[in-house]
């Protein structure tokens, strides 16, 4: 656990799907369609109506993010990062943009604490370290140069340790 900015961030090991929180953030596409991996359990575990409330703000483009109900989640939204376009391809640069407009639309609406998925590590197939890196150098720089309202940014992952290892990175320099 890391104090950026007032605002705490930890990397946590569990189902995203399970967390209460103000939002949960989906790793999408540009149509928002949710198919698999994360988002199929969250279209899943939350009801349809979320993918439904997420098609219709679409298609947007890579980088963007729109937020939906939750459906029958503990979450109270869904932030939809589209990570990605039709060639379900992504990099560092779109996952960035898609972290931070996760973020910013996170503070519009006043949020206190959003959960993170690693964003292209599946069908994207960025690596888990470039996702880590990128992911947690884009909040720190987002958290240091706006007044965000968010209180605690969790990262839920698989790869809790390669998370963990980048973040003690990021503040031991």
């Amino acid at each position: 656990m890391i104090k950026v900015a007032g605002t705490t961030l930890e990397i946590v090991q569990g189902d995203i799907t399970e967390i209460s929180v103000d939002a949960i953030v989906n790793a999408a596409n540009n149509h928002l369609w949710m198919g698999a991996g994360v988002a199929g359990a969250i279209k899943r575990k939350g009801d349809e109506r979320i993918e439904q409330e997420a098609v219709s703000q679409g298609p947007v483009d890579v980088g963007e993010a729109v937020i939906t109900s939750a459906g029958n989640l503990p979450a109270s939204h869904v932030i939809h990062a589209v990570g990605m376009g039709q060639d379900l391809r992504t990099n560092g640069d779109k996952v960035a943009s898609a972290t931070r407009s996760s973020l910013a639309l996170a503070d519009e609406n006043h949020l206190v604490n959003i959960a993170f998925p690693a964003i292209g590590t599946g069908v994207g197939g960025l690596s888990l370290e470039a996702c880590a890196k990128t992911m947690i150098d884009t909040t720190v720089d987002f958290l240091v140069t706006s007044n965000s309202t968010l209180e605690r940014v969790l990262f839920d992952q698989e790869g809790h340790d390669t998370f963990q290892k980048q973040l003690r990175s990021r503040f031991s320099k």
